[in-house]
């Protein structure tokens, strides 16, 4: 298949690489990645990475603007449905690749190379690059370590495999770099963010079930000079408390009139519940996107009774 991947990139002049709304660091590495590593190795074709930036990513480079193409090549990365990609012309393309590391949702009509069981599409890319003649350098590689490293949560997700660290040790002997360099941008917070994830600490709802959850409305979130996405950004900073199996930052979105949902889990599956309130993502990482707060009670609730199912198994093959 990466080989069909290769000999696809190589015919087209015009790539757009696009992925998912709401932006986060494994979709904006690896769309940014793809792009250097195609036009290191065929400097003639245009190619343009698009969708809406995002200034918390801004260290990993800039998105392209694109007036209306035809014939192109387009890339979907990292996204497993069609009503979430961040671009408005999939109808123009010739041909469509998707590689994700998503469970299957839908098909986009053309080579697909889908494993839920890499941590990132930087890695699947990373796969890609030492399975064909892409070329590849240190830039291109701190991208794909930055992604990667996002993903899996610093490599503590289970999703990191004896694989993940095998193609990591690859580059980073190819190509190394200082990971502080790479540290240093994705860790560094401002204030105010902090002063909001104090917040969110004092302010947190626990349900019965062990759900935790906090909804955020845009006036609280401008007293913090923070914006809807911030919350999004620190909520893995709320792993490993022992109360808490699952837990979801519910923030109030003006600019894009919707509310922004992220959840994450220690145990208990929350992507199908995300999908069916117009969102998705992985078994213990997701998010969603709903209309109102009120909506966004019956998704916490729908949490609270997986929640409830997940102990009650644990505690039945725990007797067992």
């Amino acid at each position: 298949m990466f080989n069909k991947i290769y000999k696809t990139i190589k015919k087209y002049d015009t790539i757009v690489i696009a992925r998912h709304i709401g932006v986060d660091p494994d979709a904006m590495a690896s769309q940014l990645a793809l792009k250097e590593t195609i036009e290191l190795t065929f400097p003639k074709k245009k190619v343009y990475a698009v969708g809406s930036g995002g200034m918390k990513f801004s260290y990993l480079g800039k998105m392209d603007k694109v007036d209306e193409l035809h014939d192109f090549l387009l890339i979907v990365l990292d996204l497993p449905d069609k009503k979430r990609l961040d671009f408005d012309q999939l109808e123009h393309a010739k041909e469509i690749i998707k590689i994700d590391h998503h469970p299957f949702i839908e098909s986009f009509g053309g080579l697909e190379y889908i494993d839920p069981t890499a941590t990132s599409t930087c890695e699947i890319l990373m796969e890609l690059i030492l399975n064909t003649k892409l070329k590849c350098n240190q830039s291109i590689t701190k991208k794909l370590y930055c992604g990667l490293v996002s993903d899996s949560n610093r490599f503590l997700f289970n999703n990191a495999s004896p694989r993940t660290f095998s193609l990591v040790s690859i580059f980073l002997k190819r190509y190394p770099f200082l990971l502080s360099d790479v540290y240093n941008k994705m860790y560094l917070r401002p204030l105010n963010e902090v002063r909001l994830e104090g917040y969110i600490a004092e302010h947190m709802n626990v349900t019965e079930y062990g759900v935790a959850y906090i909804f955020l409305t845009n006036d609280t979130i401008s007293k913090f000079k923070a914006d809807s996405a911030s919350a999004g950004n620190i909520i893995n900073n709320f792993n490993f408390i022992d109360e808490i199996l699952v837990w979801v930052m519910i923030t109030e979105d003006i600019k894009n009139n919707n509310v922004r949902i992220n959840i994450r889990s220690r145990g208990p599956e929350i992507n199908k519940i995300a999908e069916k309130y117009h969102g998705g993502g992985h078994k213990l990482a997701s998010g969603a996107r709903v209309s109102s707060f009120e909506e966004a009670e019956e998704l916490v609730d729908d949490l609270d009774q997986a929640s409830k199912k997940y102990l009650k198994r644990s505690e039945n093959n725990e007797n067992s």
